[in-house]
């Protein structure tokens, strides 16, 4: 068992850790680091975007445009990365919180290769197993797309 202090997580939080918290492998993890964290608060993720995504061989030829559904699918991986992370850290031990329900969800503008997207996750509150979060991915500060997502834990 992880017996890490969550206040004390060495920032940035590279892949190999985040592998370690999250389930999802390639072609599915969707958050490359972490560079930003405030236990049982807010956490903010970086995931690097680039022309050998395997979406974009068919979304779109000729038009290369990140699926709206994989931006909340990050800003999902980032908030279970937070869960995590509050709570001490990887450890197989832990449960596993899968994204149940997206609501408020708003797409703005288009990702595309070579942008940088950053996942804010704002945890408004936990109960009976269940996790809130306010997210947003932004590009280069402007905004792209929000929504508020519930995930709910289940043992691994």
């Amino acid at each position: 068992m992880n017996n890490e202090n969550p206040a004390a997580t060495r920032l940035p939080v590279e892949v190999d850790r985040i592998m370690a918290m999250l389930p999802h492998r390639y072609p599915f993890l969707l958050v490359d680091r972490v560079v930003s964290f405030e236990p049982h608060k807010r956490l903010t993720a970086i995931k690097n975007v680039t022309i050998n995504e395997p979406f974009f061989q068919g979304h779109f030829p000729g038009h290369p445009v990140m699926p709206g559904v994989l931006i909340i699918e990050a800003l999902a991986q980032a908030s279970g990365v937070l869960t995590q992370l509050s709570d001490g850290g990887p450890s197989v031990d832990k449960p596993v919180y899968y994204l149940v329900k997206v609501d408020k969800a708003r797409f703005s503008r288009i990702v595309v290769p070579g942008d940088q997207l950053e996942l804010h996750v704002e945890q408004k509150r936990m109960l009976k197993r269940m996790g809130l979060y306010d997210c947003r991915a932004t590009v280069a500060g402007e905004e792209v797309a929000s929504a508020e997502i519930l995930c709910a834990e289940r043992s691994r």
